[in-house]
């Protein structure tokens, strides 16, 4: 298992939600919790991902996650089981519209 994390500071969405999750852990696919935190603005993920290696692949998607939503007082947690990168966007795209109902 490898464990990544990542800060995004200065978002401009802010979650006041109850926590979601979405997904299931199992062969090829992820868990993602998300929440509203007191992050001073930041929105924080870490990554727990049996696909050990891929850090940079990782990182990208979460760059272009955090650049489609923005997110602020975020925290989000993964749980991987090796998704592709389009899993992970789908599944944290459907986090965060699940948190935010009809605003999204």
């Amino acid at each position: 298992m490898e464990t990544l994390n990542y800060r995004y500071e200065q978002g401009t969405r802010s979650l006041t939600a109850q926590p979601q999750i979405v997904g299931v852990v199992g062969s090829g696919n992820l868990e993602v919790l998300i929440e509203a935190a007191d992050l001073n603005g930041a929105c924080s993920i870490e990554i727990q991902t049996a696909a050990v290696g891929f850090g940079a692949i990782w990182q990208a998607v979460m760059q272009d996650f955090q650049q489609r939503w923005q997110l602020a007082n975020a925290r989000i947690s993964i749980n991987d089981m090796g998704a592709t990168p389009a899993v992970v966007s789908l599944r944290m795209d459907q986090a965060v519209q699940t948190m935010l109902g009809d605003a999204a």
